[in-house]
């Protein structure tokens, strides 16, 4: 079956999940909920690029959605009675990818205000479930469609900084599309909008208008995914909990602390998942008897979290964490963020960092030709040929399995005899009989050379000291892991490797010796403040315990605040 063929069944497969008509009880639910009026033939009821859209419920007439595109349209689909009108934006508040305008003479619409919607979905029976799985599966759709464009990024081949604009878009699922500038369609747009190789990269929004070299926050505000987390003319936001990163733990604390009804805001660097989210196949989560990819798993967890209310911004990095007197005692300042977060308890889930490849000429080739993530994305840059990923873990392992699909050869560099000790049983039987994997044991990267790209790397078996050199486009590092903690002050204690101690470890310290309880499980050397997932020393390393640590220490926050016993 070809590509193209198997889009279609795709398209035919999940039609009626995607399209699903409401009934009399389900419009009778959302009646109260909205304002109904009526729209004339080619009045625009909402526009592409447009933030906290309301769902638009067709009582009676047409509407159609299509996207405007260099003075063109390119129609998305043709609304019905009992139809209605929106995708996940409506649950994240990202920008509209379509516009959507009268068709029939009068169409009586009733208009669902975005919070209210989000409210409604996580409260109402028979109501949230069909509307959620539509809105999702109507983004996958247009992620699939050839004709689809949403977001442009023009870009020179190998560009180092299109592809990180290509990737940060793809890690916070927003459909775009990457355009060379050396093909028809790249040459006619930097024709028509007067692009000249300085400009480079550009990014073209959902109305058409150009954004020349833009900063990652630009790019996130286009999207619509740095959202004001402070009401307009305000510098501080109150919260009971603030959630810093948002890998498996700070999703799932964000799922728990939302839906328990805690007001929660959750602070992301750059995209929901963490290391779990570039991860193309976890196969030992609860619940996914065939596997998920990482990408998949995360994504959905923080549509959950925004239907529980919680609160996300990206990217925004939390920078100093510091202390004050009173009801929200701690406070958070972070790059992208534009106020001060002044929370009761805070999480903090920021993960741990794959390590540099120590190679000379690495850093030249940051983004194209070193990455630290295999998902398609980064699958297409090394189809057909040789790859190489670097790491002994579960990571490596799902990643020289997922690469081995498309690669012609992949080459598992580890530094040690053997993979028993590092990635998990099931996993090294497979890649050790794939028939397209090699494995170097006791071998290291010396070496990365290459022009505009990566082109050969030399490698070195570190035990008879034989170097040999390898063309590659792709070299994948997943080598140990460094905690995301250095922004933190000294109150937050740390073992040798910077990992965030907790629990009795802290017992000692100096913030609970005049305490009038111990610390909790999460808890770390100030009270209040709790550490989970992979930047929390003793943990265990693996996605599913980083959920469980994720609940866990919202359980913790409830204890101190004192709302439930």
């Amino acid at each position: 079956m070809t590509e193209e063929e198997k889009d279609e069944q795709f398209y035919r497969d999940t039609e009626s999940v995607a399209f699903p008509k409401l009934d009399d009880r389900q419009l009778a639910m959302l009646e109260p909920l909205g304002q109904r009026r009526v729209v004339r033939r080619d009045e625009v009821v909402f526009k592409a690029g447009q933030r906290d859209l309301p769902m638009i419920v067709i009582l009676s007439g047409e509407l159609e959605v299509f996207e405007p595109r260099d003075g063109k349209e390119l129609l998305l689909g043709v609304g019905q009675p009992r139809d209605f009108l929106g995708d996940v934006s409506m649950l994240n508040g990202t920008s509209a990818l379509g516009t959507g305008r009268g068709k029939a003479e009068e169409t009586e619409i009733l208009e669902v205000p975005a919070v209210v919607l989000r409210k409604a979905l996580s409260e109402l029976p028979g109501v949230g479930e069909p509307i959620v799985n539509a809105f999702i599966m109507r983004r996958e759709r247009l992620r699939r469609d050839r004709d689809f464009s949403g977001l442009r990024v023009l870009a020179v081949k190998g560009s180092r900084d299109g592809h990180l604009i290509h990737d940060f878009l793809d890690k916070n699922h927003i459909p775009h599309r990457l355009i060379k500038t050396d093909s028809d369609d790249g040459k006619a747009l930097c024709a028509r909008l007067n692009v000249t190789d300085r400009d480079l990269p550009v990014l073209i929004s959902a109305t058409g208008a150009p954004l020349r070299r833009p900063s990652l926050r630009e790019v996130a505000q286009i999207a619509g995914l740095l959202r004001p987390l402070a009401a307009e003319g305000t510098t501080e936001i109150l919260c009971d909990v603030a959630i810093v990163g948002a890998g498996p733990a700070g999703l799932a604390a964000a799922v728990c602390a939302a839906s328990e009804g805690l007001h929660t805001v959750v602070m992301e660097s750059y995209a929901p998942g963490g290391q779990a989210g570039s991860s193309s196949l976890i196969e030992n989560f609860f619940g996914f008897p065939t596997g998920v990819s990482g990408g998949e798993l995360t994504y959905r967890a923080q549509l959950q979290a925004f239907r529980f209310g919680a609160k996300f911004s990206t990217p925004c990095q939390a920078l100093t964490l510091g202390f004050a007197d009173g009801e929200y005692g701690i406070e958070l300042q972070g790059e992208g963020c534009s106020a001060t977060l002044r929370a009761k308890c805070v999480i903090i889930a920021t993960g741990a960092q794959y390590r540099r490849i120590e190679a000379e000429g690495r850093e030249d080739f940051e983004g194209v030709g070193v990455y630290y993530a295999a998902t398609a994305m980064e699958c297409q840059f090394c189809r057909g040929a040789t790859a190489i990923v670097v790491g002994g873990g579960n990571s490596a392992g799902q990643a020289a399995m997922f690469l081995s699909e498309s690669a012609e050869k992949v080459l598992l560099v580890i530094r040690g005899s053997g993979l028993a000790a590092t990635m998990s049983s099931y996993l090294s039987r497979r890649v050790e009989t794939k028939p397209n994997i090699e494995i170097l044991y006791h071998t290291e990267v010396r070496k990365m050379t290459g022009g505009k790209c990566l082109e050969a790397v030399e490698l070195e078996n570190t035990q008879t000291g034989e170097r040999r050199t390898v063309e590659t486009r792709a070299v994948f590092s997943m080598i140990g892991a460094k905690p995301c903690s250095s922004w933190l002050p000294p109150e937050i204690e740390r073992d040798e490797k910077g990992f965030i101690k907790t629990g009795p470890a802290v017992a000692d310290s100096p913030a609970w010796k005049d305490a009038s309880r111990p610390p909790r499980a999460l808890e770390t050397s100030h009270p209040g403040i709790f550490a989970c997932g992979d930047v929390r020393s003793g943990s265990v390393k693996r996605c599913s315990a980083a959920v469980g640590e994720g609940g866990m220490a919202v359980e913790g926050v409830h204890q101190v605040l004192g709302t439930y016993s």
